[in-house]
Order: C-alpha cells, then structure tokens, then sequence
C-alpha cells in the first residue's frame, strides 16, 4: 500500500532540496500533531545520510513510538531530480506491526516555471495491519501536504533582502551565510533562507 503527494511548491528546488534536509522543517511539519525528539540529544542542522533515531509525540505530550530515520540522498541524477530516501523502520508504537516503511522525497524544477518546485512523496508500507494503518497515515500526509505549500515561500532565499537587513552580509550560497548551528533560515514564521 502506498500514500503520496505531488506538489507545487512556491519556492526554488534549491530552496526546497535545502529545507526537506533540515530537521527544524519536519518538526514544523508536523506541529502541532506530532512532535518529533531526536533520541540522540539534539537534532543535526541538516540531515546527514545513516540513521537517525527520533521519538514521536502526540501533541508535544503523549509518546506515540519511535522511529529510525535512515536516509541516504541521490544528489545528482542526469534528470536534474533529487530524491531524499528513507528506508528506515518503526523502533516503537503501533507502527512496528508493519513490515515495509518507504518513503521517497523527490525535488525537480516545476514543470513550465524553474523559480518553482515540483515536489513528490511516496510512502509504500506493507504488512497485515497496513490497511488499518492507512486511512491514518494518508490523512497525516494530506496535513504535511498542505503544511509544505503554506511554508514553502518562506524557504525562498532573497540576497537582496539580506542586504538591507544586515549590509554587509556574505551574498552567497544561503548554507554558509548562516551561522553555524543557526536554523531560522528554514523556518516557517516567515524567515528566509
């Protein structure tokens, strides 16, 4: 079984290939539903490939399970696609009774607008009890959906603007602009990159 989203977002797929690896994004994501606790100490700036293992909570309240986040990136495919890839499993919850978790995050450039982003997400899960789990799942992806194209301009990168801000600001790649550690620059209260 399997639940996705295919996107328009409004911001570059530079933009938005920077935000999917940034643990602050997902925690917005899925605010206030879910809040994820990385079970390392704190989260990376931005997500690196192996393992990542986080807790889930309810409302910032109620532990619902944990989850291993392994990622691995294709970076430079020959179709200009990035695909960020997470093959990890539940450790924890209700989730555990699946046997397959697969998720895919795919960035390209919008068809017909390069200052856009199309955005494609495939979960596939299996197992006996994938079709009681569906239904939930499919609905906290339809919020995530809709959590994306409301944050996605913000994500937008605007050398101009940071140098009426801060003048003699660095204009170059948004990554090192920001000081180390520093994750506003993804956030969704309508910082910019």
């Amino acid at each position: 079984m399997h639940v996705q989203l295919k996107l328009i977002l409004d911001c570059d797929p530079d933009a938005a290939w920077r935000a999917i690896k940034s643990p602050t994004v997902l925690t917005e994501l899925y605010g206030p539903l879910l809040q994820p606790e990385s079970q390392e100490g704190a989260f990376p700036t931005i997500w690196g490939p192996g393992s990542h293992a986080v807790t889930l909570k309810a409302l910032g309240l109620v532990p619902v399970g944990g989850q291993d986040i392994r990622l691995d990136f294709q970076e430079k495919r020959p179709d200009g696609v990035r695909i960020m890839h997470d093959s990890g499993a539940p450790l924890s919850g209700p989730l555990t009774l699946l046997t397959r978790w697969d998720h895919r995050m795919a960035i390209a450039p919008a068809p017909g607008d390069p200052t856009k982003t199309l955005y494609r997400d495939r979960l596939e899960i299996s197992g006996a009890v994938a079709p009681a789990l569906w239904y939930p799942l499919w609905s906290l992806w339809q919020w995530r959906g809709a959590r994306m194209v409301q944050m996605a301009p913000t994500w937008a990168f605007d050398p101009d603007r940071q140098n009426e801000d801060d003048p003699d600001a660095n204009t170059g790649d948004a990554a090192s602009d920001a000081p180390a550690g520093d994750d506003t620059r993804f956030g969704g209260d309508g910082s910019k990159l």
